[in-house]
């Protein structure tokens, strides 16, 4: 796992908790997180990507 401070947290979810602990750790609103992670599949899948290498170095708060 990475440990740089960032969980994902058991409340906040909508499917991992990716960005709600990415925008719980930088002071942003995880909505916009998730547009951006949205938006950026329509752009070679990036996003994804990003969100499912996230979701498996990132460890849950439970």
């Amino acid at each position: 796992m990475l440990d740089i401070g960032i969980t994902r947290p058991a409340e906040g979810r909508v499917i991992a908790g990716v960005c709600a602990g990415l925008g719980k750790k930088f002071g942003i609103d995880p909505l916009i997180l998730r547009i951006v992670f949205a938006v950026s599949l329509f752009w070679g899948g990036a996003g994804a990507i990003v969100y499912a290498i996230l979701w498996v170095l990132m460890p849950s708060e439970k």
